[in-house]
């Protein structure tokens, strides 16, 4: 399998999971997360194929991702959602996401330098920026739901952190 045939299936196995992850959540708040989640997944998919084309210069267009589930959050916590989230089952499916976004950023920065193509390189490292936004939105997802109430935690959460990426 070439390089971009791995990323594509590796995209679409990644929107696959955020959409089960969407359909099984019982939270309104967290169900809308993991469907942008899998549709940034979507947008990575497109670009890695038009990669694989040669024609062009795919560009990736600005997300805002970190600021939509910044505002997801204050929402939840206006509303005052009522959670329930099977701290054992739910963490572990939303430990392995993490698993996985971790895993593609790594891909992405591994083929951004061994790449001799410069544009290819800027895409390559601009996912890997993308799924390292990923990464930091679902280890808070797993911080959150991982606490005792996790409730308690959304009233006193900045999300100030998630800037970091």
């Amino acid at each position: 399998m070439n390089i971009y045939a791995f990323a594509m299936q590796m995209e679409k196995d990644g929107e696959n999971y955020y959409r089960q992850l969407a359909e099984q959540s019982r939270s309104a708040g967290i169900k809308k997360i993991f469907v942008m989640l899998a549709d940034e997944e979507v947008k990575h998919y497109r670009v890695v194929e038009l990669l694989s084309r040669k024609s062009g210069n795919p560009q990736m267009a600005e997300t805002k991702v970190l600021e939509n589930v910044r505002n997801v959050f204050v929402e939840m916590k206006e509303s005052k959602e009522e959670l329930h989230i099977d701290t054992t089952e739910e963490v572990q499916k939303y430990r392995k996401a993490r698993d996985i976004e971790d895993q593609s950023q790594k891909f992405y920065q591994e083929k951004a330098g061994e790449t001799r193509d410069e544009g290819e390189r800027r895409i390559f490292l601009r996912l890997a920026a993308e799924e390292g936004r990923h990464l930091r939105i679902m280890e808070n997802i797993v911080e959150f739901v991982s606490r005792p109430e996790p409730g308690r935690w959304l009233e006193n959460a900045e999300w100030h952190h998630l800037d970091e990426y």
